[in-house]
């Protein structure tokens, strides 16, 4: 085999249409209806999608500002894959669908409603449905979602998506969102160090002050 100078420009990719798609992608997600968290209606398909709080905690009084005339920035931004993604085993056929953006959505309110300090009806949602080939941009869309708008919950407060880790699974610490949000049963059980509540609320305090 012929070996030659390593030169990092022959491995760079660039296509000026990638980066428009994904704009294009991000607006529609933009333009997309908001709903009730949840949804009113449970429906097939897997994508990407977005929480906005509009309530009177005072921790998120900035957000509530933000979002009362548009819903500008949201405080929770994840994605749903179709089932067999991780395997490349997706089904081209959108009969097939499963419902796995709408029980992700539905999952984060079930969680909302067990916090002893936030109230389901203070959170909306919005959401892309991708099928078919179309889910090779999940990731790509969420990704580019939390850069634009570097959620709360995906950047400072860590811990709002997680689930139960599983019996015997418990040494592990405390979420910061089940410090300030406390009520999932399954972290109370969590035995590690977790971070102190002044110290979260600090943080979300410089998260607000950073975005003005």
């Amino acid at each position: 085999m012929i070996s030659k100078q390593f030169d990092k420009s022959e491995h760079i990719y660039r296509n000026d249409a990638f980066l428009e798609l994904l704009k294009d992608a991000v607006r529609f997600f933009n333009g997309t209806p908001v709903h009730s968290l949840p949804p009113p209606a449970t429906f097939q398909g897997a994508g990407v999608y977005a929480l906005y709080y509009t309530g009177q905690s005072p921790l998120y009084e900035e957000l509530s500002h933000r979002n009362r005339l548009a819903y500008n920035l949201p405080i929770y931004v994840g994605k749903a894959v179709p089932a067999g993604w991780r395997q490349s085993r997706i089904s081209d056929n959108a009969t097939k669908a499963g419902t796995e953006l709408s029980g992700r959505i539905r999952e984060h309110g079930r969680n909302i409603a067990k916090s002893s300090n936030l109230k389901l009806e203070d959170f909306s949602c919005r959401f892309v449905i991708f099928e078919a080939t179309g889910s090779d941009m999940i990731s790509t869309v969420e990704a580019a979602l939390i850069k634009i708008h570097r959620p709360l919950w995906n950047t400072v407060v860590d811990g709002f998506g997680n689930h139960t880790p599983g019996a015997g699974r418990f040494a592990q610490a405390k979420s910061d969102w089940d410090v300030i949000h406390p009520g999932r049963e399954w972290a109370d059980k969590c035995t590690g160090r977790h971070s102190e509540l002044a110290s979260v609320e600090e943080r979300i305090k410089q998260y607000f002050l950073e975005l003005k």
